[in-house]
């Protein structure tokens, strides 16, 4: 591998042939997110009903996740276990919370229910992108500390 000059020859991208630039270490250039980095920050959340995460479930894929770091957006699309899964709003709710709070401030954060695996999508897609019903679900102790529970690190 080769390190252009001024660059630190010790610090390297493993298993790389990319030249290492100054832009590598500049702060100031921004680092794009893809659907792995975003895919990486939900995969443990746990099933509010089951001990098992989200990804062991198959709630959420790679797949379905959007980036568009152009226009600062996230979009996560999830499929509930059941047709009539009646913690669809709240894991909605805990994806993003989760990203809310791992993402910097300047993504969009959108999470709605796959389409046609749901019984009640729309109504779990409309709750879920209500501004102000989130504000006053995240005010609610109780929930909040659900939420916790399932957003928490393995």
């Amino acid at each position: 591998m080769k390190v252009a000059d001024n660059v630190n020859p010790n610090v390297y991208e493993k298993g790389s042939a990319r030249e290492l630039t100054r832009a590598d270490f500049d702060e100031n250039v921004p680092d794009e997110f893809d659907t792995r980095e975003v895919f990486d920050l939900i995969r443990n959340i746990c099933d509010p009903e089951h001990p098992l995460s989200l990804e062991e479930l198959r709630v959420i894929e790679e797949s379905n996740i959007h980036v568009d770091n152009e226009n600062n957006s996230v979009h996560v699309f999830f499929t509930p276990t059941i047709p009539h899964c009646s913690m669809a709003t709240l894991i909605g709710l805990s994806i993003r919370v989760q990203l809310l709070r791992s993402l910097p401030s300047r993504f969009k954060v959108t999470v709605e229910v796959t389409e046609g695996t749901h019984v009640s999508e729309h109504a779990v897609n409309k709750q879920l992108a209500d501004k102000e019903r989130i504000a006053a679900a995240l005010e609610n102790k109780n929930l909040l500390q659900i939420i916790n529970q399932c957003v928490r690190s393995l």
